[in-house]
């Protein structure tokens, strides 16, 4: 068997089992020891429904065996009885072991545990019918907006069938699929966007009853506001949603600071998730006159270009730099750096190519540095190079600053 890969598993995970093909448990570590309350010697060798829940279905232990002698991964968030009695939750990935035969020889499980997390979520559910009206508004304000999406789409959609008429029907493909690819990633950052305010919002409402069970007005007041500024975020993230797709392209004059800074609204819960610190510089506020939705969607994929990169980088400290200065009066520079590595050398003329990529399939689809090259030199009329520095990846943006 591979033993790299247990020793890994092992070393690198919060709470760890394994068991053999009947479920018996031949090794857990010391964390799993001291979440549910069994010592080594009366876990191993027991079966692991040790720590079941009675309150958990049938129809959840059945998908899992199925799932897992069908030789796959299966990924849950479990419900477990200590020892004592108390209840735990771990998020818990349980993954098959195959030996030379392809026949599994046993089951590693990795969990970490989320009590608290889900404790509170619990808690805060509780307050369910206080909150009714203001979710009811919130939902509502999200059914419509999502609906302006909606056309939003269908116009974009339209959009594509007019230019069919005066680009190749390559390029035509190649702008749809990286329109479609921006979509889907921007939705996702609008989930990590809201996780954060939801949450804020929950417990605000919760300081609502308690303030106003203690008749304590100010308090209640100001937890009040609060709730109002939090939703009123949430909709500023659907409108930036909406804007980063619109349409219309009018040339009109915008400060690129603000632009920066509305690039990383939209990702900042993204790159927050995954510990990496945008830092940005800037010599003087430029204003220039050109399409901002355009510029805004080049940073964008930038960002997430290097913010990738570091999917393949352990270490902390991660980072993207943004500088932006002035290259010769008439001349805009955006220098966006990272510190994840580089790009290597065999492969750095290849990168603006459309559908070359380095990553896995499911982190991308080797189309957002080739449109990102597309909207500078057609749209913007300037230029953009990559190289090596610092330890990472180096792009160059220069545009001019009246188009």
């Amino acid at each position: 068997m591979n033993f790299k890969t247990y020793q890994e598993a092992i070393e690198n995970s919060n709470i760890v089992s394994k068991t053999d093909i009947n479920g018996i448990i031949t090794f857990v570590n010391s964390e799993f020891c001291k979440i549910s309350g069994y010592t080594k010697e009366e876990l191993i060798g027991s079966n692991h429904n040790i720590v079941r829940h009675p309150d958990v279905d049938e129809s959840t232990f059945k998908e899992l065996w199925d799932t897992i002698l069908s030789k796959k991964v299966f990924r849950t968030t479990a419900k477990n009885l200590a020892k004592d009695g108390s209840v735990f939750y771990v998020n818990t990935t349980i993954v098959p072991m195959l030996d030379d035969k392809n026949e599994i020889h046993e089951f590693i499980a990795i969990r970490y545990d989320v009590t608290d997390t889900i404790k509170l979520t619990q808690a805060l559910k509780a307050k369910e019918e206080e909150l009714t009206l203001l979710n009811s508004t919130l939902e509502e304000r999200v059914r419509v907006q999502t609906m302006e999406l909606r056309d939003l789409n269908k116009n974009l959609e339209q959009r594509v069938k007019e230019q069919v008429k005066k680009i190749t029907e390559q390029e035509r493909l190649l702008s749809q699929q990286a329109r479609l690819a921006s979509m889907g990633e921007m939705i996702g950052n609008i989930a990590h966007q809201w996780r954060q305010p939801l949450s804020e919002l929950g417990i605000h409402l919760y300081k609502l009853k308690k303030f106003f069970e203690q008749k304590n007005r100010s308090l209640f007041n100001e937890t009040y506001e609060d709730c109002k500024q939090v939703i009123k975020k949430m909709s500023h993230t659907i409108d930036d949603f909406r804007n980063f797709f619109s349409i219309n392209k009018p040339k009109e004059d915008f400060i690129v600071n603000e632009v920066i800074e509305e690039a990383f609204n939209m990702l900042k819960a993204t790159l927050r998730n995954e510990q990496i610190n945008l830092r940005v510089t800037a010599e003087e506020k430029i204003q220039v006159r050109g399409y901002k939705g355009e510029l805004v969607q080049v940073l964008i994929n930038l960002i997430t270009n290097a913010k990738d990169a570091f999917k393949e980088r352990v270490g902390k400290d991660n980072f993207i730099d943004i500088h932006i200065a002035r290259f010769d009066g008439e001349t805009l520079l955006i220098t966006i750096r990272d510190n994840a590595g580089g790009i290597k050398e065999d492969i750095i003329e290849k990168i603006f190519e459309p559908y070359f990529t380095t990553k896995q399939a499911s982190l991308g689809t080797g189309l957002g540095l080739y449109m990102s090259k597309m909207i500078v030199e057609n749209s913007m009329h300037g230029s953009i190079k990559a190289f090596n520095a610092g330890g990472g990846a180096c792009f160059e943006v220069k545009v001019p600053i009246k188009l």
